[in-house]
């Protein structure tokens, strides 16, 4: 195996440890959040994390085994999946300051993973690696984004309401 196998070999490893982490908080986090909205995206946002995982071991045992990047079937987590969650909420959404420090640790999480896979794929030794790493940043990137929508609408639910709705406050 040559040396820039080994380096992607051990990018894998990095990446499948990263998405078990992962999982592991979002499924803490649908197990101690109230709102059931948040139980909902924490327990979706895990799925998608084990779903990384899953494909990360695929392509580390393929890569072992013929010594180069495999064909990935990998279709990411949809966004439009994760942000119709807000559309169950409600304005009753009430939040500690520890549910919105959870969150705030998952959306840092979120830009770490985004940050290596970004980097994962400069660095790639095969162009199928280089376009898979960019596909995960990106729902990576979505999960941010989902997750700071959730952030803001805790934060401000008549606000958030306000603005996803757009409605107008001038009485007419």
């Amino acid at each position: 195996m040559t040396a820039e196998q080994e380096k992607t070999l051990e990018a894998l490893k990095i990446a499948i440890g990263m998405e078990i982490d992962g999982k592991k908080y979002y499924q803490k986090l649908s197990r101690t959040f109230k709102d059931k909205l948040g139980i909902k995206l924490f327990s979706s946002l895990a799925e998608a994390e084990d779903v990384h995982r899953t494909v990360f071991e695929g392509i580390y045992k393929d890569l072992q085994i013929k010594k180069a990047w495999p064909e990935v079937k990998f279709t990411p987590h949809s966004l439009k999946e994760l942000q119709s969650l807000f559309a169950l909420a409600s304005e009753e959404a009430a939040s500690g300051s520890s549910e919105l420090e959870a969150i705030q640790i998952a959306m840092d999480m979120e830009n770490k993973t985004l940050d290596f896979y970004n980097k994962q794929s400069k660095k790639a030794a095969f162009e199928a690696e280089k376009k898979f790493y960019i596909k995960v940043a990106g729902e990576e990137s979505a999960h941010h984004a989902v997750l700071l929508d959730y952030f803001e609408y805790l934060k401000d639910p008549v606000g958030w309401f306000t603005m996803k709705e757009h409605h107008s406050l001038d009485g007419g």
